[in-house]
Parts: structure tokens; sequence; C-alpha cells
């Protein structure tokens, strides 16, 4: 069995979508599908990168790097691969 998530294209968003997805577009370059997956709730995907915004850029006993090292060693973990 196999399950399939349709994402929004980029050049078919309109909208709030249309503003998170150029946001994204902005901030790495591309739309990673982990952002795309979000895009039929467009106001989750907001949430979502709000949410990480303050976990990897805001104020923690952590540096960066070392919350750098924990997301990627949870992909590797979780065979997540980005």
């Amino acid at each position: 069995m196999s399950s399939h998530i349709r994402m929004i294209p980029h050049d078919e968003a309109t909208g709030f979508l249309k503003k998170q997805l150029d946001a994204a577009l902005k901030r790495a370059g591309r739309i990673w599908n982990i952002v795309g997956i979000m895009s039929q709730n467009p106001r989750h995907m907001k949430a979502s990168m709000d949410f990480y915004g303050a976990i990897m850029f805001g104020a923690s006993p952590l540096s960066r790097s070392q919350r750098e090292t924990l997301a990627v060693v949870t992909s590797a973990v979780n065979h997540c691969v980005y």
C-alpha cells in the first residue's frame, strides 16, 4: 500500500500559502518536501516554521551547533534523509 499527499506547487499557490512558500524559498533557496507536504494547510506550515525558528534560533542553553548536531543525529537515527 502506498500513501500520497498532494503538495500544492509553488506556481499554483495563492494568498497565504504563496506567502509562506515564498518565505520558504527565500529562507532555503528551494522548497523542501518537509515544507511542501504542509501546503494543504498553510497555517500549520507557518506554525511549524515559527516553532522551528524558535527552537533553532531562539534563546537556549544549547549553542546553535549543538542544536544542529541534535537535529542531524535525530534524523540519522530515524533514517530520515533531507
